[in-house]
């Protein structure tokens, strides 16, 4: 298929969710407050933390950098599932049966917790029950999804081990989670905010916490210099704003994928699926804005910064789905940023042993629907003196030496020769060479920079030195955005601060050129 004609294609990434529903406009910070606890971030952990709260009669204060659901949780394919890839079996053999067990549970338990709120709130967002599948196309991979399979058994998960899927998809077996779900996620969450606002919470965007000062009370220091007083600080930001010695760039790998959002020329049977293998294959459907199916396709995923021209991921996952469902249409495409932990299990709890009041989650491994509610449970119950039986499990502060020690070399080895690489990279591009739509690495006075130009001709350059630690960013094609290598962070081509853990700018650098 030609993606010149593909609407999608011709337009900027937008999440099929933002363009089908609409959150309430909260203002700015501007002035100083006094609240129980001060909430950072307004994706699944920041606005499940905020409604349990205000729910259990804590004053709260939610703020969040940009508009709320608009980070990771607004790029999500929302599959509320405790399958995450093939992680069960791996599970049991580094943490025994016991945690692998618990680990299940509190997915299902937050599965559980999502679907009684959609029916006590009575929220219209889309909610199904479905079937999930992940599949091998290997005889490799077919031993991974029987060993899988077997952990499956060991758990007491509802299960089957098959050798067909409903979708046409040639595989060697694949493996069922059975009544798992998925839904509209900013439809969700709009119930939970106008909840929040109800129960006396205060939320405020286009605020960007800059750090804490933990003295009297824990205070959140905002980039204009207001603050936030409070006796709790939950940070839910994606990457942690605040590291308070917990070393958690060292601790996290960034990972993008990548989605597209299609008519398909076949019936779309229904079900979630995930791939085995690399590079992965999710496919899912929701419902459009006139009733008919859209067949999310996902998958592709790179660490951030790193690898091919990143419109060859969206082109990959194109002819994927024409192979598969045959493509009329694509209507949507998007990306995602994830970060991984060295054990593959989230951080959730105290931000350090010295930080009892500072709560963090991250580290989801793309599976935030569970995780991010499950991580809003034991945050709020931490908060609210209450005993969450799964905290235990996701403490930061825990460090196993199998699989961590292996996981935290190979990622720091990644991210000394990539910061490397880009110090040696030689660009041989000029500004002037730079076409309308297109970035690149250009040569300005003998200084490697970044320089993009709209599509009104407009040119801007900066400092591709990311100002977090010094890594060179490259231009991510797909995405417009300068993106760095080694610890995720992400900038616009104006230089503003996308993702972190980065919290200042690239510099802009145009006056060079003059």
């Amino acid at each position: 298929m030609d993606t010149k004609n593909n609407n999608a294609f011709n337009q900027p990434p937008e999440p099929f969710w933002r363009e089908s529903a609409q959150l309430p406009v909260f203002p700015k910070l501007s002035k100083n407050i006094k609240t129980d606890v001060t909430v950072v971030g307004g994706g699944i952990v920041g606005i499940t933390t905020a409604y349990l709260l205000a729910k259990g009669g804590k004053r709260v204060a939610l703020i969040d950098a940009g508009r709320l659901i608009n980070g990771t949780t607004g790029h999500t394919t929302a599959k509320i599932t405790a399958q995450h890839g093939l992680i069960y079996d791996e599970l049991i053999n580094h943490f025994g049966e016991e945690f692998t067990k618990k680990y299940y549970e509190g997915n299902m338990k937050a599965l559980s917790f999502m679907e009684n709120t959609i029916q006590t709130e009575n929220i219209d967002c889309d909610y199904t029950k479905q079937d999930a599948y992940i599949y091998s196309t290997t005889d490799e991979y077919k031993k991974k999804v029987e060993k899988e399979f077997e952990a499956y058994l060991t758990l007491g998960i509802d299960t089957e081990l098959m050798e067909q899927l409903p979708i046409d998809l040639q595989i060697k077996n694949a493996v069922i989670m059975k009544n798992q779900a998925q839904f509209h996620p900013l439809k969700y969450f709009k119930a939970l905010v106008d909840s929040i606002v109800n129960n006396g919470g205060q939320i405020f965007e286009q605020t960007m916490a800059k750090t804490i000062n933990e003295e009297e009370s824990t205070q959140v220091v905002t980039e204009d210099g207001y603050h936030l007083d409070s006796e709790y600080v939950v940070i839910a930001t994606h990457f942690p704003f605040y590291d308070g010695m917990g070393g958690y760039f060292a601790r996290l790998k960034p990972d993008r994928s990548y989605i597209l959002g299609v008519k398909t020329t076949k019936e779309y049977p229904g079900g979630m699926y995930l791939s085995a293998e690399d590079p992965t294959r999710s496919l899912r459907y929701t419902e459009d804005e006139n009733g008919d199916k859209l067949v999310l396709i996902g998958g592709d995923n790179h660490k951030t910064g790193q690898g091919k021209d990143t419109m060859e991921h969206y082109n990959a996952l194109e002819e994927f789905g024409n192979r598969v469902l045959g493509i009329e249409e694509v209507k949507y495409r998007w990306s995602a940023q994830d970060l991984t932990t060295l054990d593959k299990v989230p951080y959730i709890g105290p931000l350090t042993k010295k930080h009892p009041a500072i709560l963090v989650a991250t580290g989801f491994r793309k599976w935030g629907m569970t995780l991010g509610t499950l991580s809003g449970q034991i945050l709020s119950d931490h908060v609210l003196g209450n005993h969450n039986l799964y905290s235990d499990l996701f403490k930061p502060s825990r460090f196993k030496a199998d699989p961590s020690i292996k996981r935290f070399a190979k990622e720091n080895a990644n991210v000394a020769a990539q910061l490397a690489k880009g110090k040696l990279d030689i660009p041989t591009k000029k500004a002037d060479d730079i076409q309308n739509g297109e970035g690149a690495i250009v040569l300005v006075n003998g200084r490697r920079c970044g320089g993009y130009r709209n599509e009104k001709g407009e040119l801007f350059v900066v400092d591709t030195t990311c100002t977090h630690m010094g890594c060179e960013c490259s231009w991510n094609h797909g995405d417009h955005t300068w993106d760095c290598p080694c610890h995720g962070s992400r900038f616009s081509t104006d230089g503003t601060v996308i993702e972190g853990p980065a919290k200042e700018p690239l510099s802009r650098l145009e006056d060079q050129l003059k």
